[in-house]
């Protein structure tokens, strides 16, 4: 299926990143020296309201340890990172708290970052009751128009996470991101670990979910065939770095780096 096309104007800018770097020593180990490693190095970008904006790189490339910095689960060594023009280091408190409802994050495992010991409805309506998004009485009903928005039964909110498919966990991941109404997503490979044809039902939603509920994703993966489908601007990162960027068919019809050009040429003729 081919992406859509972008129709909108070019919105308000809603993150920049600038010139950031995220040193990391290296512990010694079995006689070597300890070893600093750039993980992310120099990176800047920005990303408009609405966009899906897509960061592609092989393992190693410094994917995740951005979508770290950009959550602020991480503290990058040097740069700024701003969300709506005010730079993330130095929000404190209650607009440090509003930055973390915003932006949200997805990750590879759902069933990592879900208690296994916790029944999914309550992965749902803990966050909701936490962040006071809405009275107490309605969060029963919300719970439930989240999971029939993602494509679960509400009669599954007495499982455990164990009891799900792989598939089914990842919606409700993508459903708990949602419950506490952010703007940006940050969804890391969010589709890697599934089957093929998961995948494509996973990636068809959350392609839905953007339009349908106004959302801007920062979506990463190693899979070009997936930011093909996905985004709408892309990065494409080698070591830390930023090599190219530029639109999606910039970057697929007219790629200007030879790292691009064999990322490109890697992917199957048919998923093209």
């Amino acid at each position: 299926m081919a992406p859509r096309q972008e129709t909108s104007s070019p919105s308000s800018c809603i993150l920049e990143v600038k010139d950031v770097h995220k040193y990391m020593t290296v512990a010694a180990h079995m006689g070597r020296a300890k070893e600093l490693v750039k993980a992310v190095d120099g990176v800047t970008f920005s990303v408009s309201r609405g966009q899906s904006f897509g960061v592609v790189g092989e393992t190693g490339s410094g994917k995740s340890t951005l979508a770290r910095l950009i959550t602020k689960l991480i503290e990058p060594t040097s740069g700024e990172i701003l969300y709506n023009g005010r730079s993330i280091s130095d929000m404190r408190g209650n607009d440090l708290a509003t930055y973390r409802r915003s932006v949200q994050m997805v990750f590879q495992d759902p069933y990592s970052s879900l208690d296994p010991r916790q029944r999914v409805g309550d992965a749902i309506s803990e966050p909701i009751a936490v962040n006071k998004i809405i009275e107490t009485p309605q969060i029963a009903k919300r719970v439930a128009e989240l999971f029939q928005l993602v494509g679960l039964s509400p009669d599954q909110r007495d499982r455990f996470p164990h009891e799900l498919s792989g598939g089914q966990r990842q919606r409700l991941a993508t459903a708990r991101a949602l419950s506490v109404k952010p703007e940006l997503l940050v969804l890391d490979e969010p589709t890697s670990s599934l089957d093929v044809s998961i995948q494509a039902q996973m990636l068809t939603l959350l392609r839905d979910l953007r339009e349908q509920l106004n959302l801007t994703y920062i979506f990463i993966s190693h899979n070009l065939s997936v930011i093909w489908y996905m985004c709408d601007r892309i990065v494409v990162m080698q070591q830390g770095k930023i090599v190219e960027q530029g639109t999606r068919d910039e970057i697929f019809e007219r790629p200007q780096k030879e790292y691009t050009k064999t990322l490109i040429n890697s992917i199957p003729p048919i998923m093209r």
